[in-house]
């Protein structure tokens, strides 16, 4: 199923929707079924050894060591 996002202009909400093939999604705040589908915003996968590295410094600056080893451990400290 894909993901898509979609703006109602009957309340002005933006949500995202996953949608089966041959459905008609609703707005979840005013239940109309008018909706204008909108262009996502692509997603880096989140491979580069860049991307990794961030969230590792970013998770031990908030505490959650849980993904270093020990060794990696001493060497923050």
């Amino acid at each position: 199923m894909p993901l898509y996002d979609y703006h109602c202009p009957a309340c002005s909400h933006h949500f995202e929707a996953l949608v089966r093939p041959g459905s008609t999604p609703v707005c979840p705040r005013c239940g109309s079924s008018s909706l204008e589908r909108q262009i996502s915003a692509p997603v880096p996968p989140g491979q580069s050894k860049a991307i990794i590295a961030a969230a590792r410094r970013q998770a031990a600056r908030e505490g959650h060591l849980s993904n270093f080893s020990k060794a990696e451990r001493g060497k923050l400290g």
